[in-house]
């Protein structure tokens, strides 16, 4: 019963950092970074379809994405997704690439993004604290219910601890990583 119920909450953690990480990686931080555009939708014959699904992406070098769609005749509307995105893309068109030059950040741009790095990582470390509470309540109502004994019950709700720290001290380490490459000039 604990075991499971640990097991449940250590998945819900992982689930927590694979988030953070999808998060954090949408951030801009100066070098062109295709997961920039991961949530970018294009309007595809009247469907909302993810960037991703229609072209490739590459880097040829730190401050320039080309993006080379699969298909030439939604160039257009393409384009017309990455400028009205909110990441504040300028692409340009030579026919058969876009190509997106990402500007070096101002050292306030780079203060506002770091103060969302904050209130992200706070975000998901709410969502881990949120699942331990559940699984402590799961624990308790099974040492109410006599499923399990006390001492079974402690030790779950210490190992319940443990696990909860170290997740939330892995996406303070992923913020702190996120915010140094953000103010790295």
């Amino acid at each position: 019963m604990i075991d499971e119920t640990l097991a449940d909450a250590k998945e819900q953690f992982e689930r927590a950092i694979e988030a953070t990480s999808v998060d954090f990686s949408t951030v801009r931080t100066g070098r062109a970074n295709p997961a920039l555009y991961s949530r970018v939708l294009v309007d595809y014959y009247g469907a909302a379809t993810p960037l991703q699904q229609l072209a490739a992406f590459s880097t040829p070098d730190a401050k320039t994405i080309l993006i080379t769609p699969y298909d030439i005749s939604a160039m257009r509307d393409i384009e017309r997704a990455l400028s009205d995105s909110e990441i504040g893309a300028n692409p340009s068109n030579d026919g058969k690439q876009i190509r997106i030059t990402i500007p070096d950040l101002t050292e306030e741009r780079r203060k506002e993004y770091v103060k969302l790095i904050k209130s992200k990582g706070e975000d998901h470390k709410v969502s881990v604290r949120n699942t331990r509470r559940k699984s402590k309540e799961i624990i308790e109502k099974a040492i109410k219910d006599g499923e399990v004994g006390k001492d079974d019950g402690e030790r779950g709700t210490k190992e319940l601890e443990s696990l909860t720290k170290s997740y939330v001290e892995k996406i303070d380490e992923m913020s702190k990583r996120k915010e140094a490459e953000l103010l790295e000039v």
